[in-house]
């Protein structure tokens, strides 16, 4: 004898479906993804203030001034974003900024050809980063210990090798044009950094397996993905970039390079833009064009603030000390972001 169930069957068994989203909507809601939009934002709306307190801010000099002043933040915050992502950091960034020109002006003082100098200060940037990425990983010190020990073992070397005193950048020859010299070549590089360096982390093998890195070491281990390798790739990519915006602001900027120059202000400074942009601190995502925002922001409030003092900052920035008596005691101080790059 068959029991049938009397209770009610539904005649349609498929799941209910989604409500159907509007094209717009469906544009509007991706857009709204993007990481990097929240920073975009804001630098558009503060853009625009700026263009309407005062209308001479879209001058070609005022330009080139936010441009001065936000490179060498924004190309170490390129290296510091891999860094974090991968759920480290380095300390050290602000300090190989200062040493690696002051070895590659050196080296040309000595009779070793600027072209050479430039490969070799590099690459001396490079082994400071594969340092701290060889201590970090397999001595199994914290990244924060590593570098911060890193940063006043480069500053003594700075100090000793420019004898404590400011050394005279080159500005002859194509060299220095193509490093500073032409007054939009360091905006370039930092550009063409920024792009490289988020199409590396978005669209990369490179990139996929440092946020692998990041968000599940364990994981990523597991998968075949070489964790060690990838971290201190990353090390050398921010000691890499540091010295590169050291060399550049020097010869664009001062036209000097100091050995106090840079320092935990700067360093902190990339962080920071890093970290503000979208970069997570703990690791596991980030984005490069993001933390690019946040120091033209900066540069961008504090030329508006204190227009008459650009001249001070760019001394006060480079460590060097007024003619005229003003060591810069006034600058900067009502906006914090605004001190970028500056000594500690």
């Amino acid at each position: 004898m068959t029991v049938q169930s009397s209770a009610p069957t539904s005649r349609d068994s498929s799941p209910p479906q989604p409500p159907k989203t509007s094209g717009l909507k469906l544009v509007v809601n991706r857009v709204l993804r993007v990481r990097e939009l929240s920073v975009l934002v804001v630098d558009i709306v503060l853009i625009i203030y700026f263009w309407v307190a005062n209308p001479d801010f879209f001058t070609v000099s005022n330009i080139q001034n936010i441009s001065n002043f936000f490179s060498a933040a924004a190309l170490i915050a390129a290296g510091e974003v891999f860094l974090l992502v991968c759920g480290e950091i380095d300390l050290s960034a602000g300090m190989t900024f200062a040493l690696i020109p002051v070895v590659m002006v050196t080296l040309n003082n000595d009779g070793i050809q600027l072209w050479l100098a430039l490969i070799i200060g590099l690459a001396i940037a490079a082994v400071i980063g594969l340092f701290n990425g060889l201590v970090t990983q397999y001595l199994m010190l914290p990244s924060f210990i590593t570098t911060l020990g890193t940063l006043y073992l480069l500053h003594g070397f700075s100090l000793t090798l420019a004898g404590s005193t400011p050394l005279p950048a080159p500005q002859d020859g194509i060299i220095p044009k193509i490093f500073g010299v032409w007054q939009w070549s360091e905006l370039t590089w930092t550009v063409v950094v920024i792009l490289v360096m988020q199409v590396v982390l978005t669209q990369t093998r490179w990139g996929a397996h440092t946020i692998a890195s990041g968000a599940n070491m364990i994981g990523a281990s597991e998968a075949g993905i070489k964790v060690h390798r990838i971290k201190i790739r990353a090390f050398v990519l921010t000691a890499f970039l540091s010295g590169l915006a050291g060399i550049l602001d020097g010869t664009n900027i001062a036209k000097s390079f100091d050995p106090n120059a840079g320092g935990n202000n700067l360093m902190f400074t990339a962080i920071a833009a890093a970290v503000i942009g979208g970069t997570a601190l703990l690791g596991g995502s980030g984005t490069v064009v993001g933390a690019a925002g946040r120091p033209v922001a900066c540069s961008a409030a504090g030329r508006l603030q204190h227009p008459r003092h650009q001249r001070h900052h760019v001394r006060h920035r480079r460590g060097l000390r007024d003619p005229a008596g003003d060591d810069g005691e006034h600058l900067f101080h009502a906006i914090p972001c605004a001190s970028e790059g500056g000594m500690t």
